[in-house]
């Protein structure tokens, strides 16, 4: 029988940005995201599943909002008789140079709609986080400070303003440790305005990525891994996916206060 999902009230979470917030973290992790019927994702097709790592091929592929979700539940954040529901807005290799997430851009106006389609839904459904990860598309086309800064806050501004949510907590993360310091001069001045966003907007919070690996430092340690992620710098790999959910959930927290 097909759920009913108008009969269920949601806390949303937005999942936005590129690859990195999609999620393309493969290998080992100590505690797998386990599904369970509290936890769901709208799909970028206005589906609606339980929300689980993705099996590609031989692997296990997963996403820092997993972790959050986790990290959501388990701090008793959802109250009895709610559901936590994901928008799996993200895409991979994208940006604001490319026009792909300005205010006329597909991937924005997709976003906006799956937002209004989530709240929609049930009349106590109710926005609680935008998670964003994205920005590495836009130093390799050479984004500058003032240019990105502008994106960025132009985007965080009309989701709070659209729907009605001045304080909703808005988190930002920085890119794979590995990845940026091989392309520190093309990566300063987009980070340096993704920070400031972050600092300016009121409920927002910059993740340090420090200590966090990519998809090839992990490969390095596992002598049968054979694959795409072996040469791949810029993704966090699974294991990293997973700490960062907490990283991100816990700069959420510090929004709360």
């Amino acid at each position: 029988m097909l759920k009913d999902f108008t009969q269920e009230k949601f806390d949303v979470i937005i999942q936005a940005g590129q690859s990195n917030s999609e999620g393309c973290g493969f290998g080992d992790t100590e505690e797998p995201y386990e599904p369970n019927d509290r936890v769901w994702y709208m799909n970028e097709d206005g589906t609606i599943s339980c929300a689980r790592e993705l099996v590609v091929g031989n692997s296990i592929r997963s996403s820092f909002a997993l972790s959050f979700a986790r990290e959501y539940l388990r701090a008793g954040l959802l109250r009895d008789g709610r559901n936590l529901l994901i928008l799996r807005t993200a895409a991979g290799g994208t940006g604001f140079l490319d026009n792909r997430w300005k205010k006329t851009d597909d991937l924005y106006l997709r976003m906006m709609e799956m937002i209004r389609t989530a709240l929609a839904l049930n009349g106590e459904n109710r926005l609680v986080a935008l998670l964003w990860h994205q920005g590495e598309s836009d130093a390799l086309l050479g984004a500058g400070y003032e240019q990105h800064y502008g994106h960025l806050m132009d985007l965080v501004r009309s989701v709070r303003e659209t729907f009605r949510a001045p304080d909703l907590p808005f988190i930002a993360g920085d890119f794979v440790a590995h990845w940026r310091d091989e392309n520190v001069t093309i990566c300063e001045p987009v980070l340096r305005a993704i920070r400031q966003v972050c600092a300016d907007c009121r409920k927002g919070a910059f993740v340090e990525t420090d200590g966090l690996h990519s998809n090839m430092q992990e490969a390095m340690w596992n002598p049968l891994s054979i694959g795409e992620e072996d040469r791949d710098s810029i993704h966090f790999s699974r294991r990293s996916c997973y700490l960062l959910g907490k990283r991100y959930f816990e700069a959420f927290c510090d929004c709360l206060q």
